[in-house]
């Protein structure tokens, strides 16, 4: 009789250490071992060369909706799973309506266990006028996070909240434990600068970073932590852009308060004078990609520990909103679900930095924030979420993505990895060329108590 269900051999990556040829040992859906040399016995064993063997990929900012209903929790676990993403972690700004209630929240939930391929958590926020008394139903009903925002992208959709309103939001919050995530942008500078623009007639590719410069953005992280400081609420900045924005969360660390900070692989592999010059409003994201030099920046912070997690952002825009000659006109976010992990990989072999942080920035790290038992990790008794990554080069191709779209702002990138098999509690789910698993294997995940 076999020990163990699957025996993986390769090179284990885990937060921790780098076990060249390790093994994962898998039984009943969990990591039932991990370690080098001869591995045990199994009804299934795959030695997989020099392949690296990672856990499987928890990205923290997901928009299934935002950007209508054509993608949805189906689709996009489904580029998730081809991306060797194994949880989703979904924002509520969903199309029509965001996610300001139970109902609405157990709704998604039901969308969850009969579509989606990977795990999903799921954000939650409030109406920004009498949303308040929502957050206790959402907190049971199982939001992993809270999302708001102190910039009004939308007024029904995507809606600034108060900073009154806020100071609440995190006393409520608070003694779940559960992130107060926060959309860091200054909207009164925001909306002046472009006002100034457009009246200028400033409008190209390039305008937007000037309009969206790093003060917009600096003085709403500092808003966001000083907020945390004052309740003791877990804040979070979801998407830092600017190496002035990590020192400004260190700085609140250092002083004890429970401060964390996102930043996006977008923000680490793209930059102004390259890739926005080219791809022009494909390439618009919020925050705006930085000029390369600050690009450069960030990698100082990822490579000194100062980063807790990284995400994709993802949100799968269709051309029709990436195609105003007027940059403000289009729509602000791009896909990212398949290229989050190949990304960050590549960037840290070309920045030196050892394979083990991609393991901390995008597995330990999300579970963290998130409250995620079980998740994140090559260790017994963990969930055997479990991605194999072939070495090589490879050139991102949207046009074969199995999201709803089909373009990319990291088209024509070369990666040093792509994913060859992703298993969800030891089931294959991505073979490398398909999905292998049926709508509805996927879980709806709580955070732990």
């Amino acid at each position: 009789m076999s020990d163990f269900d699957l025996v993986l051999r390769g090179n284990v990556v885990t937060a921790d250490a780098v076990i060249e040829g390790g093994y994962v040992a898998v039984s009943g859906g969990k990591v039932a071992r991990v370690g080098a040399g001869t591995p045990p016995s199994a009804r299934e064993t795959q030695d997989l060369g020099n392949c690296w063997i990672i856990p499987g990929v928890i990205d923290g900012q997901v928009h299934c909706y935002s950007a209508g209903r054509d993608e949805g929790i189906g689709m996009g676990s489904r580029a998730a799973a081809a991306g060797g993403i194994t949880v989703m972690v979904d924002m509520p700004y969903d199309q029509p309506e965001p996610i300001t209630n139970a109902t609405l929240f157990r709704q998604k939930v039901g969308i969850i266990e009969r579509e989606a391929h990977v795990d999903v958590a799921l954000y939650a926020t409030i109406a920004p006028e009498n949303g308040l008394d929502a957050i206790p139903g959402l907190i049971e009903a199982g939001a992993c996070a809270f999302k708001f925002s102190t910039f009004e992208a939308n007024p029904t959709r995507f809606p600034r909240i108060g900073d009154d309103t806020l100071y609440e939001a995190f006393l409520r919050v608070k003694p779940s434990g559960l992130l107060c995530g926060v959309h860091n942008q200054d909207q009164e500078l925001t909306r002046k600068n472009i006002a100034r623009a457009m009246e200028a007639g400033d409008t190209g590719w390039d305008a937007f970073g000037r309009a969206n410069n790093m003060l917009v953005e600096n003085l709403a992280t500092a808003r966001i932590y000083e907020l945390g400081a004052e309740t003791g609420a877990r804040a979070h900045a979801v998407h830092v852009s600017t190496s002035r924005g990590f020192e400004i969360c260190n700085m609140y660390k250092r002083a004890g308060h429970a401060a964390t900070v996102e930043t996006c692989v977008q923000y680490l592999m793209l930059n102004e004078e390259e890739h926005v010059r080219r791809f022009g409003a494909k390439a618009k994201h919020y925050p705006p990609i930085r000029p390369k030099a600050e690009m450069e920046r960030l990698w100082t912070h990822i490579a000194a520990g100062h980063c807790d997690f990284v995400s994709s952002d993802h949100v799968s825009w269709g051309l029709d909103t990436k195609s105003d000659p007027v940059i403000f006109k289009n729509a602000s976010g791009g896909p990212g679900l398949e290229t989050l992990l190949p990304a960050l990989w590549t960037g840290c072999e070309e920045h030196g930095i050892s394979p083990t942080m991609v393991v901390k920035l995008l597995c330990e790290g999300p579970a963290k924030a998130f409250l995620l038992a079980d998740k994140g990790r090559l260790a017994e008794g963990a969930d055997a979420d479990i991605v194999v990554l072939e070495p090589g080069r490879f050139v991102h191709d949207p046009g074969k993505s199995l999201s709803a779209v089909k373009w990319s702002s990291f088209e024509g990138r070369e990666f040093t990895v792509r994913v060859a098999a992703t298993y969800l509690r030891g089931q294959l789910v991505w073979d490398g060329s398909a999905i292998r698993n049926k709508a509805g294997n996927g879980r709806f995940l709580r955070p732990a108590a």
